[in-house]
């Protein structure tokens, strides 16, 4: 399975990268590493990651004594390009996850599932309704969205490996933002289950607050 963690963070207001911030007492990373390896405790990982932060995720990795094995693909310009990269590890045949780094609060039981759903649709993707009204807007003008049928995508998203790496030999589309996209223009569909509202994304330092007091919550369940 591949991380993605590649990206710099342009929306994180902390000078801290957001994938090294400390979320209850570890890096975002860790805890993301650590819910596929819990989940499939044999699973290969490959964490893609800039080039220029290897070094520091190596010092954090011997600080935290964190020891759970894996490999490091280079980022790219791009996101595109970064899962790439770290296709290019992937040197077996079977099923394929690409998660981002910033979603460190992934449960054990949407990674198995949707691991199982790959296997019988090549191509999952878990998605949230949206709870808010939605409005769309074209130059000057906006109007409202039967906010039914829309979704909100998260990861991992999960894929036959052979499905994923034809797919990234398309050129890449300003329109890929997601793996998701990617293989859809390739010509698979995309299969689509349920979903987790705790399955947030750190984007800005706000959402570190949220992400803490649900890890705290899940700890807490019995």
């Amino acid at each position: 399975m591949i991380i993605v963690a590649g990206g710099i963070g342009k929306r994180y207001s902390n000078t801290i990268p957001k994938q090294f911030d400390i979320l209850c007492g570890k890096p975002v990373l860790m805890h993301s590493v650590e819910a596929f390896h819990r989940s499939i405790p044999h699973i290969d990982i490959i964490i893609v990651l800039a080039e220029s932060l290897m070094n520091e995720w190596k010092k954090l990795c011997q600080v935290y004594n964190f020891s759970i094995p894996h490999k490091l693909a280079p980022g790219g310009s791009e996101r595109f390009y970064s899962v790439k990269n770290g296709l290019a590890l992937v040197d077996k045949d079977g099923i394929v996850a690409v998660h981002d780094a910033a979603r460190p609060l992934i449960s054990n039981e949407i990674i198995i599932e949707s691991y199982d759903l790959a296997s019988v649709h090549k191509a999952v993707v878990p998605v949230v309704e949206i709870s808010d009204s939605v409005r769309k807007i074209e130059g000057q003008n906006n109007e409202s969205v039967d906010r039914t049928k829309l979704r909100l995508v998260q990861t991992p998203q999960v894929f036959t490996t052979s499905v994923l790496k034809k797919a990234y030999e398309q050129q890449y589309n300003e329109s890929f933002t997601d793996d998701a996209s990617v293989v859809e223009a390739y010509g698979v569909n995309i299969f689509l289950t349920k979903g987790d509202t705790e399955n947030i994304k750190i984007t800005r330092a706000a959402d570190l607050v949220v992400a803490e007091a649900l890890k705290k919550h899940q700890s807490a369940k019995p």
